[in-house]
């Protein structure tokens, strides 16, 4: 299936709508002080596709090849496992010797959001099978049976989609009542939505820092910000656009995303609210502006970005995944993170270790 891998210039990656394959997110990583590896591959019936890998070094004596959302091609699904043996099989010796394994975080469909017997009565999906279930059905068409589910998905597995070709008065007769209400509540209540600029980074620093300690999540800190803002002013001919946006009432800063854009999708990528004035449904009005922004920059698609897998009211994203899906749309079950081990005593040993630190890794 995977005839032919060559390495190329990072700066040479095809243009893509995950903005995780694309040449500004490798000068994101670049800024950061991580490497990465571009690499050109070619398919027994001719497709031409390319994948970016992140170089992350774990230990001073080993790495993993890291494939955030990728690769994009995605093969017949009885033939994922052979399709990603061949291929990695092929990456091995392009890559770091001290390479231990290769991740791919795939943004294709689960097979198991696309039966019915794993959802309940109310259409809540109840994810996947046990890990033994998956490895079976994943390595299926492989050779060597190699493929190990990774203990936790670097990105989000779950989210929500926003088909934006649809005229404003139809996107806003799509949400729920309550979500219509509360973006008609906010302009009443005089909130605001400015683009702020690279200068304003440490407003949305203090919003983003009060929504990590309240929620209690993984936090970046401001240079990881900066690298992002400081990658795109230094990647000029990329098609990836990041756009800072900041609801605020009187001045005061209510909430702030950045939105992503590349080709044709928008991504709800980063996300903060202040604990303050609530009832100005601040964050409400910002998701409202966001979408109208993306429409009109020729966006087609709109990507909320994590959701919880369903409607749990145990679930830690559960009041995330009611507000995103307020909004409307449809929501995507992807198949996550797999790793393909060069060093299984390593990658036992990483893994082992990974368990202790959960949590989304952008």
């Amino acid at each position: 299936m995977v005839q032919e891998v060559t390495l190329k210039k990072r700066e040479e990656v095809f243009n893509t709508p995950i903005v995780q394959q694309t040449k500004f997110w490798s000068k994101v990583k670049q800024e950061l002080g991580v490497d990465s590896l571009a690499f050109d591959f070619k398919t027994a019936d001719n497709q031409k596709a390319d994948l970016l890998i992140i170089n992350q070094k774990i230990n001073n004596n080993n790495s993993i090849a890291y494939v955030p959302y990728g690769p994009e091609l995605e093969p017949d699904e009885s033939l994922h496992g052979a399709f990603l043996e061949e291929l990695s099989e092929s990456l091995k010796p392009l890559l770091p010797k001290e390479c231990i394994m290769i991740r791919y975080d795939l943004f294709w469909e689960s097979y198991w959001a696309k039966e019915q017997d794993y959802f309940d009565q109310s259409k809540n999906w109840l994810g996947p099978p046990q890990q033994r279930i998956q490895e079976l059905r994943f390595n299926f068409s492989s050779q060597k049976w190699n493929f190990k589910k990774a203990p936790t998905n670097n990105l989000p597995s779950n989210t929500l989609f926003l088909d934006l070709t649809k005229s404003n008065e139809l996107l806003l007769k799509q949400m729920k009542p309550k979500t219509r209400y509360n973006i008609k509540l906010a302009k009443r209540k005089g909130v605001i939505v400015k683009e702020y600029q690279a200068d304003d980074l440490q407003i949305w620093y203090q919003l983003y820092k009060e929504t990590a300690e309240r929620n209690n999540i993984l936090i970046h800190d401001k240079e990881y910000f900066k690298a992002v803002i400081s990658a795109k002013h230094k990647e000029n001919n990329s098609s990836t656009s990041i756009i800072l946006l900041v609801s605020e009432v009187d001045n005061i800063p209510l909430s702030a995303m950045f939105l992503v854009i590349s080709e044709k999708r928008a991504t709800y990528l980063y996300g903060a609210s202040s604990s303050r004035l609530k009832n100005f449904m601040g964050s409400y009005a910002l998701q409202w502006a966001a979408i109208k922004e993306a429409k009109k920059r020729g966006c087609t698609e709109y990507d909320m970005f994590g959701i919880a897998p369903n409607n749990d009211s145990t679930h830690p994203m559960h009041g995330l995944f009611r507000f995103k899906c307020g909004f409307g749309g449809n929501i995507v079950h992807t198949l996550g993170s797999w790793d393909y081990p060069f060093d299984k005593e390593g990658h036992r040993y990483y893994c082992a270790a990974e368990i202790t630190n959960q949590g989304y890794h952008l």
